[in-house]
C-alpha cells in the first residue's frame, strides 16, 4: 500500500522521469521539441518513415519498471498528418508475466494472443468536417493515416477493464510504454481517478466532483488550454477505451461520436417529459414482441464507481431531451460498462406500456455478427416512456457474472506432433518429457504422467529448442505470423516472443549456454532462411537480438549449434553437409565434401560426447544419417569424412516388413543421438535401434507401429526417447530392457467421441481411419479399431461396453469393447453417417445419413435389427456432423435436423412418427434472411426444452409441446457453432465455435453469462460434458480433458437469480387459515426447470399469459408471479416451553464389579428401535443472502429423557460461556440506559456485565438461538432457537431482572429470522424463515397470537416504527411490506401493502430495514444499494451504493446511519439532507433537487456484520461479526477494541496449563488460542493459515516458569509455541498425515504424537528430531496419547513413566519408558471386541483411554463395543476389574484428579457426571450439538466442554 500512496491522485510520468534530461528514458531515431502553437507549451515531435527505429521508450531499459498502478492512463497527443503512428504499453499482471498492449492506425483489425493485444485506432478529426461524417459509421477498412485536420486528442484507457475483458486477467502495473512515429506528445500520466478534460475545476467543484468520489477535472498541468467561452469538445478529442455508450462494429479505440453533454448544461436543464413516438403494427408481432421481452430482457448494468458522497437521483424524475435517446449512441445512458452479452439500455415495462397500442422497439442486428461483441443476450425490448437517467448521479450495481472464475481448467491432453514429430526432448533430470501438441508445448511427468502446459502460440509448434541445462526452451511456430517464443521452463513464463520473418519455421536449436539460437525456415519466395539470435539477456528481461542472417539456396533439413562453441553450427540436407560460423555479424558456411555420397539425402547429424567442454574442436567427431542407411562420420576440425557406413537390418527375423527387404537395402534413417557409450537410430521400418560406436551390430531394438521420426538419449544414458510419425511417443529403458509408451495419438482431425460414463472409457473417432478406446484416467489408448472406411461419428451404450461407429460409406457397425469384436453391421444409409445415439434406457439406437435417412435399431438384441426406416427426413449435408440427433433424457422423444436445414423436427422415439416441426428460420421475425439449424440438444432436466444452435450464432429455446420460442441468445461465437451440450444438472451450457469453447450460465440470468476458453489451435469438432459433470471434453486437432470447477450436481444451489414462489388460492373474503405444509402451492422458475426447489427473488415485469395453452404456460413459468398476501387469525399451537420427562431426584448407573473367578453377568436388554417413517417432502431452498439465517448443520440429535439434577443439588455449575455465536442473526443486544448486555452462544442465553466481566445464563433452548429482543425499557428479552427433530421453533420470553423465563411459545415451522417489539412494548413480532415466510404479531401481556400475514417469498427482517406502535415493515425477495394494524376489540384488523423494489437497483433482495424518526424507512439490498421510502406514501425516493456487498446490519439514530455487510466494512453514514429530498407531491411533478450522503466514517472488522446495537447519538456501541467476535465501537475516537472473542469452527480440544492459570484452545480454523484462566480474556493467538489445529498439549509442571504448548496440524506438523514471547518456536514435520494426538512425556524429555495413519512418532522439543517411530498401530486412527509418571517396578520393569495410546480398532498399546535411557517397552497390550458397525450417521465412535489420576496402575477404557460402558483394566491384575453401564455411546471423557468423578460427553449433546463407585450420575443438557471434548483442570475443580464452536467453564462440586 506504501508504493501506492505516492502515486495518488496522478503521476506525471514525463516529469516524474525526467524525459527532457533522457536520464530515466531513452530516445531513437528523429525525436525532437518545439513549440506547439495550439497548446502554447513544448511538445515532443516523433517522426521517421519507419515507427520501429523512431521512439521514446520510458524507462530507459526493458529490466527496468515504471512501477504505477493506477488504473488510467491518460496520453496528451496529436498523430501527425498522413502518417501512421504506433505506441506500445508493456503491461505487468499477476503471476509476474508481461502483457503488450498496442495501438496503431496501421493496424487493420483487432489481434490478440495470450500475451498481446493489438488495437486500430481511427483518428478523430474537426468538427463537421468530411474525415468526421465518414468515420461515424467506420468499419475496419477505414483505418488509414492521420488526416489533415486531426485534432489533440486526449485519450484515456481503462487498463484494468483492458486486461479483464480481453485477456481474463487482473492488472498488476504499468511496466513501460513506448511512443513510436508518428506523433506529436505533450504528456501522460497515470491515476486511479476518472478524470474529465472537458470539465473545469469550477463546474466540478459546483458539482460536488472531487477525488474522494472517484472523478474530478484534469489537473492543469496536464490540461488543454481554453479561451473563455469556448467548448472544450470543439477544439479537441476526448477517447476513452473502452468505449462506454456506444456499440463500436470491430474492437477498435476511436472517438464515440455524440453529442457532447457539459457538466453545466446538465445542472442548468429543466427536467421535460416527452412520450415516445408510436410504432404501429400488427397484433401478432406485438404479442410476439412482448413475450420475448417478458422471456428474456437483459437486465441493466449500471456503471460502478467508488464515491463516499454519493448524490442520489429522486425516483419518476425525467431526464431532459426531446427525444428518446438511442443507447447505442447516448454516452451518459445508463449500463454502459456492458458485459458482452448486454449491449443496449433497457427500461422496465409498466402495464400500462403493454396494453398501449403502439410498441417501442428497440432491435440491435449487426451487419456482421464478427464484428460485434460475443454474447450479446436478447435484443428485443419493448420500452415505455423514458425513465430518468442521470449520469452523474447514480451508481451501478455490481455485474453478477458466472463463478467460478475460470469454471474450467485444462487438466490432460492426448495429443502428439501436429505440425511436427521431429521434436520431443529430455529435460536434464530425466524425468521429464517436452514434446509438441499442435498449438501447446506440453512437458510431462514420464513416471505419473502429471502434464504442464506452455500455452501462447496462436498456430502449431513446428520447433523446439531446450539449451544445455533445461532451463530455457524455445519454441517456434509454423504459418505465415511464425514466432518464436522463450519460455522459463521452470517457471513456466514466456520471457520474450519475437517474429523470425519466416513464413514456415522448421528448426531451433540452442547454444548449450543458451546465448545463441539458431533458426531454419521458408521466407515469403520459399527460400531457406537461417537466422542467430542472441539471446543471453532474455533472462533478465533483455530483448533479443539478430546475430547474423543468411538467404540460401541449399536443402537444410536440420541445423545444430555445437555445444562446445556458440558460434559455430552444422546443417545437413539433401545433397549437402555445411558447417556454419558467426564472425563480424555475419554468417558463412563452407560445405563438406562428400565425394560419392554427394547425392544422398542427408536426415539428421549429432556430436560425439555430448556437450563435454574439455573436448577440444579437434577432437569431435560428426555423425550424420541419411535415408539411404549411409552413417557418415566426419572429422570437425578438418572437414573430412572419416568413416562411411552403411547400415543394414539383421537378416534373422520373421518380420514381414523384414523380409521385404534385400540384402543390400540399407536402413533409412529419420533420427541419429550419440552418447559417450552408444549411438541410438530411429529409421523408416519402425525400429529404434541402439548400435556401439563402431556399428557393428545392433545389441538392442524396439519395434514401433510406424516410422520412427525421432530418438533422444537423456543425460545419464539409461533412456532414450522414441517418436513415431504416427503420433506415438515413448521410451526405452536400456536397464531393464523395457519400453514404455508415453503418448498415444491420431495423427488427423478427431471428428467426434462418447463417454461410458460406467467405465471411464472414452472412444474417437478420427480423420486418420481409426476408432480407438482410451482410458479417461490414464491416458492409455485401450484399443485401436482400423479400417479402409473412415469413420464420422461414435456413441456408447450407456451401460454396456459396446459402442456403434458410423462410417463414411454409410455402414453402421456395432463394435464389443472387451472382446474387440464386432456384433452388428447395417447398410442403410446412402451417405456419410451424420448422427448416431442411443436411448437412455439403451433399448434403442438411432442414425442419420447425409443423404437424409434416418434408421432406427432394436439395441436390445444381439443383432441390433432394423426397426424403421425413414426417407428424406433429415437435412442433407456434413456440416451437422456428428450431432444431428439427440434424445431427450425420458428417452421418449427424438430431435433432428430436417427435412430442410431450416426445419427441426420432433418425433417419438420408439416409433419415429413425427410429433412436431418447428420452422426456426421464421422464429426471428426481425431477421431479413432465414436462419437454419445447425446443433440440436435437449435440456437434461427437463424434456419440454429443446435447445437449437442456427447458422446466425444464436441459441433458441423451443418448447417442445407447443414449438414456441421460449428464449434465445445471439452472437453467442464469431465463427459458426460447432457443438452443443447441457450439463446433466441443467445448470450449464457449452458451446464451441471454431477454436473457442465457451460455458454459460443455462438460465442466462446473470450479468455476464458466460466464460471463454481457448487451446485448440484447430476448430473444434464436438465438445461435452462428462457423465458425472466433472469434467469437459473437447475435441478437434487433439483430445483435451477439461477440469469442471463448479459444484457437483448434488451440492449445487443457484445462488444468483433465484426463482420466485408464487401461493395462489381462490379469493374469499372469510379469514385465512394458516397454510400447512404441502398445501398447494405452485413453484415458479425463472429459467428452465431444475431440479431442485427454486429460490426466491424479486418478481418480474407482469406477463399475461392468457392467450396461451397450459404447455406454453409450464415452459414459461418462470415468467410468471404471483403476489398475493395470506392474512390470517389464529391460535398457535399450544407449546409449553421446552418439554423434558420427569426424572428421579438421584440417577444411578449400574456397576459391575468384576473378579478373576466371577463370571460374566447378563447383559442389559436393550432398548427396541422404534420404527422410523421418513417422510420425504420437496423443500424450499434458502435464498442467497446471508442475512437470513441458516441452522449450522448438525449430525447430533437431542436427548429426550435427560436425567437433569435437582436444583441445589447439581454436581456441575456453570461458571462461563466463552464465545459468541456468530452464525445468528440480530443474536445480540445492549441497553445503554441500562447496561444491558446479551448475546447468545450456542443454545445458551448469557447476560454479561461489562464492568466486572460476570455472567448469568438462560437456559431454556435445545438449538441454537437465531435472534433476540429487548424492550424499551429493558426490563423483558426475548430469544428464538429453532426446534429439534422437526419441531416449531421455540420463543422464550425472559424476565431480565430475575433471569427466569415467564413464558414461552412454538408457533413457526422454520427457524425464526427477526424479533422486534413495538414501541410502547405493547406487541412484538416473529419472523419464519424462507421455509414459513410469516410475520406473527404478538401480545406482550397475554403473549396471544394476535394475526399473522404471510408472504409467497422469503422475509429477511421486520421492525416496528418508532413513531407509531401500529405501524409495522419487513423487507425481503419481493420488497417491503408496509403493515399497519388497529385492535378492536379481541380481533385485531390488519392492512397491508406490498412496494417493490425501484428498477434503479435491480432485481435484488432486500436484507434490512430500520426507521428513522420521521417516519422515513431505510432498506439494505445484497447488492450493497441503501434505499429511502416515504412511510406516507410507500415510496422510495432515493437510492445510493453504500457498499460492495450485501448489506445485512442497518441501524439509524438521529441523522445517522450505520451500515454492515459481508465485505467486513463497518460505515457510518450523515443522511440529515435524505428529509429534504422526499416528496411532497406527486413524484412526476417534483422539481430537481440534490442532496449528498455523506460516509464520516468507516472501520473493517474480522467478519461478516451480523448484528449491531447503538447509543442515542451513534457515538458508542458494539457489534457482532460471523468471526465469533463482539467489537467495541467507539466513532468518537474513531477506536475498535474485543470484547468477546470466540472460535467461528469446530474446536478439536481445550487443555488446562499444568498451574491452571491457563488454558489453550485450538479449533479447526487453524488458531491455536491461550486465554487467562482468571478472567476468561484472549491473551494470544497463533494462527496458521489453510490449516486445521487438531490436538493441543501443554508442557509439565517442571516448565511451568517457561510454558510452552505444542499443537498438531493437519499438514502433520508440529509446532512449539513459547507462551512468554508469543511466538513459534520449532516446527517439526514427525507425520505426512493431519495430527490426531499430541503429549508432552510427564518428564518433558520428548513429546509423543500420532497421526491419522495410526503411526507413534517419538520427537525432541529440543533439536526437533524424531526419535521413534511406533508402528504398533498402524492402519487405525490414533485417537488417545496420555503420559504419567509411575515407577512400575512392580510390573518387572525399570523406569519412570507409562504412557498409552489408544486406536480406532478398539486397541489400546501401554508401554513403560525411560526417555533419558531411550528405553521404551510395551508393557499390555488391550483388544476389546465389538460386532460390525451398521448404525447410519458415518463412523462408530472413538476408543478413548485414560490413566485413573489416583492409581496410575488402573486403565479405563470406552469405545464401540457389545455394550455401552467403560471399562477399567488392572494392569498388575492383567484383567478388567470394573465395568459402569452407560446409555450412549461416548464421544469424550475425562477423569477427575478428585472425588471419583469421571465426566463423559455424547452424541446426543449430553454431558454426564458420574460417581465411579456408586454409579450415581447426572445429565448436563447445555451444548447445542455433540461433545467433542471435555478436560478436567489438574486441581480436578473445574471441567471444560466443547461443541463444535461452543467452550463451556464448569465448576466441579461432588456428587
Amino acid at each position: 500500500m506504501a508504493s501506492r500512496v505516492w502515486q495518488h491522485p496522478y503521476v506525471n510520468i514525463f516529469k516524474h522521469m525526467r524525459v527532457e534530461e533522457w536520464k530515466k528514458c531513452s530516445k531513437e531515431g528523429d525525436v525532437s521539441t518545439y513549440m506547439d502553437k495550439t497548446l502554447k507549451c513544448l511538445v515532443f515531435r516523433i517522426r521517421g518513415s519507419v515507427p520501429a527505429n523512431n521512439y521514446i521508450l520510458v524507462p530507459k531499459s526493458s529490466t527496468q519498471s515504471l512501477g504505477l498502478t493506477g488504473r488510467y492512463l491518460y496520453l496528451l497527443f496529436r498523430p501527425i498528418p498522413a502518417k501512421y503512428f504506433v505506441v506500445h504499453l508493456d503491461i505487468g499482471v499477476e503471476k509476474g508475466q508481461v502483457v503488450r498492449v498496442s495501438f496503431s492506425n496501421m493496424f487493420k483489425e483487432f489481434k490478440s494472443t495470450a500475451t498481446w493485444l493489438q488495437f486500430p485506432f481511427l483518428c478523430g478529426a474537426a468538427k463537421d468536417s468530411v474525415y468526421e461524417s465518414t468515420t461515424k459509421s467506420a468499419r475496419h477498412k477505414l483505418v488509414s493515416p492521420a488526416p489533415s485536420s486531426v485534432r489533440w486528442t486526449c485519450l484515456t484507457m481503462d487498463l484494468q477493464h483492458i486486461l479483464s475483458d480481453y485477456l481474463h486477467c487482473r492488472h498488476s502495473h504499468l511496466k513501460s510504454v513506448r511512443l513510436c512515429a508518428n506523433m506529436v506528445v505533450k504528456n501522460m500520466f497515470t491515476s486511479d481517478l476518472l478524470l474529465d478534460p472537458g470539465v473545469s475545476f469550477s463546474e466540478a467543484k459546483l458539482l460536488g466532483l472531487a477525488s474522494s468520489q472517484g472523478t474530478g477535472a484534469m489537473p492543469r498541468e496536464m490540461s488543454f488550454p481554453l479561451s473563455k467561452g469556448s467548448c472544450w469538445h470543439d477544439l479537441y478529442d476526448y477517447i476513452r477505451f473502452p468505449t462506454e455508450g456506444t456499440e463500436l462494429p470491430f474492437d477498435s479505440i476511436q472517438k464515440a461520436y455524440s453529442t457532447p453533454v457539459s457538466m453545466c448544461d446538465l445542472i442548468q436543464r429543466n427536467p421535460v417529459r416527452e412520450e415516445p413516438p408510436t410504432v404501429t403494427i400488427s397484433k401478432t408481432v406485438q404479442d410476439r414482441v412482448s413475450l420475448i421481452h417478458q422471456i428474456s430482457m437483459a437486465k441493466p448494468v449500471p456503471r460502478s464507481q467508488s464515491l463516499l458522497v454519493t448524490q442520489v437521483p429522486e425516483v419518476g424524475l425525467v431526464s431532459s431531451g426531446s427525444d428518446v435517446k438511442d443507447p447505442r449512441t447516448d454516452p451518459y445512458c445508463h449500463g454502459n460498462e456492458q458485459s458482452p452479452q448486454e449491449s443496449h439500455c433497457s427500461t422496465p415495462m409498466t402495464p400500462s406500456a403493454i396494453k398501449d397500442g403502439g410498441v417501442h422497439v428497440y432491435v440491435h442486428l449487426g451487419d456482421d455478427p464478427s464484428e460485434d461483441s460475443e454474447g450479446e443476450e436478447i435484443v428485443y425490448t419493448a420500452a415505455s416512456p423514458p425513465r430518468p437517467v442521470n449520469f452523474s448521479l447514480t451508481k451501478g450495481a455490481k455485474r453478477r457474472k458466472l463463478l467460478p472464475d475460470p469454471i474450467l481448467r485444462l487438466n490432460r491432453i492426448i495429443g502428439y506432433g501436429g505440425a511436427t514429430t521431429k521434436y520431443a526432448m529430455w529435460t536434464k533430470s530425466g524425468d521429464t518429457v517436452v514434446y509438441p501438441c499442435h498449438g501447446i508445448i506440453i512437458s510431462m511427468k514420464i513416471l505419473s504422467g502429471e502434464q504442464r502446459y506452455f500455452i501462447g502460440h496462436t498456430d502449431k509448434v513446428s520447433a523446439l529448442a531446450f539449451d544445455g541445462n533445461t532451463t530455457v526452451l524455445a519454441s517456434g511456430q509454423t504459418g505465415k505470423h511464425s514466432v518464436v517464443r522463450v519460455w522459463d521452463f521452470f517457471k513456466g513464463n514466456c520471457l520474450t516472443m519475437f517474429r523470425t520473418h519466416a513464413h514456415s519455421l522448421s528448426s531451433l536449436s540452442f547454444s548449450y549456454s543458451g546465448g545463441v539460437l539458431c533458426g531454419v525456415g521458408k521466407d515469403s519466395h520459399s527460400k531457406t532462411m537461417v537466422v542467430v539470435w542472441n539471446t543471453s539477456h532474455v533472462h533478465r528481461g533483455g530483448q533479443v537480438s539478430v546475430l547474423a542472417k543468411v538467404h540460401t539456396d541449399v536443402d537444410i533439413q536440420t541445423m545444430k549449434v555445437a555445444s562446445f562453441d556458440d558460434t559455430r553450427m552444422v546443417s545437413c540436407g539433401r545433397d549437402n553437409i555445411r558447417l556454419w560460423r558467426v564472425r563480424n555479424q555475419a554468417l558463412r558456411s563452407c560445405p563438406v565434401d562428400l565425394g560419392e555420397y554427394h547425392s544422398l539425402e542427408f536426415t539428421d547429424l549429432a556430436f560425439d560426447e555430448g556437450h563435454l567442454a574439455d573436448c577440444l574442436p579437434d577432437d569431435r567427431t560428426l555423425f550424420v544419417s541419411s535415408r539411404s542407411g549411409h552413417v557418415l562420420e566426419i572429422d570437425y576440425s578438418r572437414v573430412v569424412l572419416k568413416n562411411v557406413r552403411r547400415l543394414q537390418p539383421a537378416q534373422q527375423s520373421n518380420g514381414r516388413r523384414r523380409k521385404k527387404l534385400t540384402f543390400n537395402a540399407g536402413i533409412a534413417i529419420n533420427s541419429i543421438c550419440v552418447s559417450s557409450a552408444f549411438c541410438a537410430t530411429g529409421s523408416e521400418d519402425g525400429f529404434l535401434r541402439l548400435w556401439p560406436l563402431d556399428f557393428s551390430s545392433v545389441f538392442l531394438e524396439a519395434e514401433h507401429e510406424g516410422p520412427v521420426s525421432l530418438v533422444s538419449i537423456s543425460d545419464d544414458g539409461l533412456q532414450v526417447l522414441a517418436a513415431t510419425t504416427t503420433g506415438n511417443l515413448g521410451y526405452l529403458d536400456i536397464s531393464s530392457r523395457g519400453y514404455n509408451t508415453l503418448m498415444r495419438s491420431h495423427t488427423d482431425t478427431v471428428l467426434g467421441f462418447s463417454i461410458d460414463g460406467v467405465r471411464r472409457h472414452l472412444t474417437t473417432a478420427s480423420h486418420d481411419g481409426t476408432v480407438r478406446v482410451w482410458h479417461m484416467d490414464s491416458l492409455q489408448q485401450l484399443y485401436d479399431f482400423v479400417s479402409e472406411d473412415r469413420p464420422c461419428a461414435v456413441a456408447f451404450h450407456p451401460s454396456l461396453q459396446v459402442f456403434c461407429c458410423g462410417f463414411r460409406t454409410g455402414a453402421v457397425r456395432v463394435f464389443d469393447v472387451a472382446t474387440a469384436n464386432q456384433l452388428a453391421e447395417h447398410k442403410q444409409h446412402r451417405g456419410e453417417v451424420v448422427g448416431l445415439a442411443f436411448s437412455p434406457d439403451g433399448d434403442s439406437m438411432f442414425s442419420a445419413g447425409s443423404m437424409g435417412s434416418l434408421v432406427l435399431y432394436d439395441s436390445s438384441e444381439e443383432d441390433y435389427h432394423v426397426v424403421r426406416i425413414l426417407g428424406n427426413v433429415v437435412a442433407r449435408g456434413t456440416e451437422r456432423a456428428p450431432c444431428t440427433l439427440t434424445v431427450s433424457s425420458d428417452g421418449r422423444s427424438l430431435a433432428f435436423i430436417g427435412p430442410t436445414e431450416f426445419i427441426v423436427t420432433i418425433a417419438d422415439a420408439h416409433s419415429l412418427d413425427e410429433l412436431l416441426r418447428v420452422d426456426v428460420g421464421i422464429l426471428d421475425i426481425e431477421s431479413t434472411s432465414l436462419d437454419s439449424a445447425l446443433k440440436v440438444c435437449f435440456s437434461p432436466t427437463s424434456s419440454a426444452h429443446l435447445l437449437v444452435a442456427t447458422s446466425s450464432n444464436k441459441i433458441l429455446w423451443v418448447s417442445t409441446k407447443t414449438g414456441r420460442l421460449l428464449r434465445q441468445v445471439s452472437k453467442v461465437h464469431k465463427q459458426q457453432f460447432s457443438s452443443l451440450a447441457v450439463s446433466a444438472d441443467g445448470q450449464f451450457l457449452l458451446t464451441a465455435g471454431h477454436g473457442d469453447m465457451k460455458v454459460w450460465d443455462y438460465n442466462m440470468r446473470l450479468d455476464v453469462n458466460s466464460q471463454m476458453f481457448r487451446g485448440h489451435s484447430q476448430p473444434i469438432r464436438q465438445a461435452s460434458f462428462t457423465p458425472d459433470q466433472l469434467g469437459v471434453v473437447s475435441v478437434g486437432d487433439a483430445i483435451f480433458f477439461w477440469d469442471f470447477l463448479a459444484d457437483p450436481p448434488d451440492s449445487m444451489t443457484d445462488s444468483h437469480s433465484p426463482a420466485k414462489v408464487c401461493s395462489i388460492s381462490p379469493p374469499t373474503s372469510a379469514p385465512k387459515t394458516r397454510p400447512e405444509p404441502g398445501g398447494n402451492r405452485i413453484l415458479l422458475s425463472n429459467g428452465m426447470p431444475r431440479q431442485m426447489a427454486p429460490l426466491p427473488s424479486s418478481p418480474p415485469p407482469q406477463l399475461d399469459i392468457s392467450p396461451m395453452d397450459q404447455a406454453d404456460q409450464e415452459a414459461l413459468a418462470s415468467l410468471s408471479l404471483c403476489d398475493d398476501l395470506e392474512l390470517s387469525q389464529s391460535v398457535p399451537d399450544s407449546a409449553p416451553g421446552p418439554s423434558r420427562n420427569p426424572a428421579p431426584a438421584v440417577s444411578f448407573l449400574k456397576v459391575t464389579e468384576l473378579t478373576a473367578s466371577s463370571s460374566a453377568h447378563s447383559r442389559q436388554n436393550r432398548d427396541s428401535d422404534n420404527d422410523l417413517v421418513d417422510l420425504k417432502e420437496k423443500k424450499p431452498v434458502r435464498p442467497d443472502c446471508y442475512r437470513h439465517f441458516n441452522q449450522r448443520f448438525k449430525t447430533s440429535s437431542l436427548l429426550e429423557t435427560a436425567a437433569a439434577p435437582q436444583l441445589g443439588e447439581e454436581g456441575l455449575s456453570l461458571k462461563a460461556v466463552i464465545g459468541y455465536n456468530g452464525n445468528g442473526r440480530g443474536n445480540m443486544v445492549w441497553s445503554p440506559d441500562t447496561g444491558l448486555f446479551a448475546y447468545s452462544c450456542g443454545s445458551v442465553l448469557v447476560m454479561e456485565n461489562l464492568h466486572t466481566g460476570s455472567q448469568r445464563h438462560l437456559t431454556g433452548h435445545s438449538e441454537e438461538i437465531s435472534c433476540l429482543a429487548i424492550t424499551n425499557d429493558a426490563q423483558k428479552l426475548v430469544s428464538a432457537a429453532g426446534g429439534s427433530r422437526g419441531s416449531r421453533s421455540l420463543i422464550c420470553i425472559w424476565n431480565v431482572q430475575s433471569g427466569t423465563c415467564q413464558n414461552s411459545i412454538s408457533y413457526h415451522r422454520g427457524a425464526v429470522q427477526s424479533l422486534a417489539y413495538s414501541r410502547d412494548d405493547n406487541f412484538f413480532l416473529s419472523v419464519g424463515d424462507y421455509s414459513d415466510p410469516e410475520v406473527a404479531l404478538w401480545s406482550s401481556r397475554t403473549f396471544q397470537l394476535l394475526t399473522n400475514v404471510s408472504s409467497s417469498s422469503p422475509l429477511h427482517e421486520a421492525a416496528f416504527s418508532p413513531s407509531a406502535a401500529n405501524q409495522l415493515a419487513c423487507v425481503g425477495s419481493q420488497g417491503v411490506l408496509f403493515c399497519h394494524f388497529s385492535t378492536q376489540g379481541l380481533g385485531v384488523e390488519v392492512k397491508v401493502q406490498r412496494a417493490s423494489t425501484p428498477a434503479e437497483v435491480g432485481d435484488v433482495e432486500l436484507t434490512a430495514l430500520c426507521y428513522n424518526s420521521m417516519s422515513i424507512l431505510f432498506t439494505a439490498t445484497n447488492r450493497g444499494q441503501v434505499c429511502a421510502w416515504d412511510c406516507h406514501t410507500q415510496c422510495c425516493f432515493m437510492t445510493w451504493e453504500a457498499d460492495q456487498g450485501e448489506i445485512g446490519v442497518l441501524l439509524c439514530r438521529g441523522s445517522r446511519l450505520l451500515t454492515g455487510s459481508n465485505t467486513r466494512q463497518l460505515q457510518l453514514w450523515r443522511v440529515e439532507a435524505v428529509q429534504d429530498l422526499r416528496p411532497r407531491t406527486e413524484v412526476s411533478s417534483m422539481k430537481d433537487s440534490r442532496a449528498q450522503v455523506l460516509l464520516e466514517q468507516e472501520i473493517k472488522l474480522d467478519g461478516t456484520m451480523v448484528s449491531a446495537a447503538f447509543d442515542g447519538q451513534m457515538n458508542i456501541g458494539i457489534v457482532g461479526t460471523t468471526a465469533g467476535t463482539l467489537w467495541y465501537i467507539n466513532w468518537v475516537d474513531n477506536t475498535s477494541i474485543r470484547l468477546i472473542s470466540g472460535h467461528k469452527t469446530k474446536v478439536n480440544d481445550v487443555v488446562f496449563s499444568s498451574d491452571e492459570s491457563h488454558f489453550a484452545t485450538c479449533g479447526e480454523d487453524g488458531s491455536l488460542r491461550v486465554w487467562s484462566a482468571s478472567t476468561n480474556e484472549l491473551l494470544v493467538q497463533f494462527q496458521v493459515l489453510n490449516q486445521g489445529c487438531g490436538c493441543v498439549c501443554w508442557s509439565p509442571a517442571a516448565f511451568s516458569g517457561d510454558a510452552r504448548i505444542a499443537a498438531g496440524y493437519s499438514d502433520g506438523t508440529l509446532r512449539i509455541f513459547q507462551l512468554a514471547s508469543s511466538e513459534m518456536e520449532m516446527k517439526l514435520q514427525p507425520h505426512t498425515v493431519p495430527v490426531t494426538a499430541v503429549q508432552y512425556s510427564a518428564s518433558g524429555h520428548v513429546i509423543l504424537s500420532a497421526g491419522e495413519n495410526g503411526l507413534v512418532a517419538v520427537s525432541s522439543p529440543v533439536n526437533g528430531k524424531t526419535l521413534r517411530v511406533f508402528k504398533d498401530h498402524k492402519g487405525a486412527k490414533v485417537s488417545t496419547i496420555q503420559c504419567v509418571t509411575k515407577q512400575y517396578k512392580e510390573f518387572g520393569l525399570e523406569g519412570n513413566e507409562l504412557w498409552l495410546a489408544a486406536s480406532a480398532d478398539r486397541r489400546v498399546s501401554i508401554w513403560a519408558a525411560d526417555w533419558l535411557k531411550d528405553k521404551c517397552d510395551l508393557l499390555d497390550w488391550l483388544t476389546f471386541p465389538a460386532p460390525s458397525y451398521f448404525e447410519e450417521g458415518g463412523a462408530p465412535p472413538p476408543s478413548l483411554a485414560s490413566f485413573c489420576p489416583t492409581d496410575s496402575g488402573l486403565v479405563l477404557y470406552t469405545g464401540y463395543a457389545l455394550e455401552k460402558e467403560l471399562i477399567f483394566y488392572s494392569l498388575a491384575q492383567k484383567q478388567v476389574i470394573k465395568k459402569v453401564a452407560l446409555h450412549h455411546w461416548a464421544t469424550c471423557f475425562s477423569v477427575s484428579a478428585r472425588g471419583q468423578l469421571i465426566a463423559v460427553g455424547s452424541k446426543e449433546r449430553v454431558l454426564k457426571l458420574i460417581q465411579l463407585t456408586s454409579g450415581r450420575f447426572q445429565d448436563f443438557l447445555h451444548h447445542s450439538d455433540s461433545l467433542q471434548s471435555c478436560r478436567f483442570s489438574p486441581s480436578g475443580k473445574f471441567l471444560f466442554t466443547a461443541a463444535y464452536n461452543e467452550i463451556h467453564l464448569w465448576g466441579v462440586k461432588s456428587l
